[in-house]
């Protein structure tokens, strides 16, 4: 079992362990690279973007687009549908794996984290993937907790830091992130 494997099936693990080093370390380095290199083309090429997109996220919807500039971390470990849109200043910590269904709209600086350190030592890190369903919408610098799932329709208002699952077609806020409303639909 790889370390990305064992993560997802919520083993802690030491940054410090070689293994991990070895495969989380190889991941995010590969992703620095193409993420800088992505970030540093033109934006009026946009072909050469979207094929260096799906270099970097290998499960990625022909349709998806993420506006760069962005940073993610394990690209291995996201998984992303068709229509997917993100808007610039994304930030991903994916290690523990990542979702994003069809239709899903993000505005800019969005950040997803599935890691989190253990409170008494802070070498080891626990993991929570993260499930955005289809055609939820998070506003600008929404900030998505590990272990999170936001249901299909959702909608995530700018500012909020969502640390638990989102109902469908509701609609959540602040910090922490609280419903507002049901959608009627």
């Amino acid at each position: 079992m790889t370390v990305f494997e064992e993560l997802r099936n919520g083993k802690p693990y030491d940054i410090r362990d070689d293994q991990y080093r070895k495969e989380v370390h190889t991941e995010i380095g590969r992703c620095r690279h193409l993420c800088f290199v992505i970030n540093s083309t033109d934006p009026d090429e946009m072909q050469k973007i979207k094929d260096l997109e799906h270099q970097l996220v290998e499960d990625m919807a022909d349709t998806a687009f993420l506006t760069p500039p962005f940073q993610i971390d394990c690209a291995n470990c996201l998984h992303l549908g068709n229509n997917v849109f993100a808007n610039h200043g994304l930030t991903v910590m994916s290690v523990g794996t990542i979702t994003i269904e069809d239709g899903v709209m993000m505005g800019p600086e969005v950040g997803l984290f599935t890691v989190n350190h253990d409170p008494l030592n802070i070498r080891i890190i626990k993991t929570g993937a993260i499930h955005i369903c289809k055609d939820a919408w998070l506003g600008s610098r929404v900030s998505v907790m590990p272990g999170v799932t936001i249901c299909e329709h959702a909608i995530v208002a700018s500012g909020a830091v969502v640390t638990k699952d989102v109902e469908p077609w509701t609609v959540v806020a602040g910090v922490p992130a609280n419903v507002i409303k049901k959608i009627e639909h």
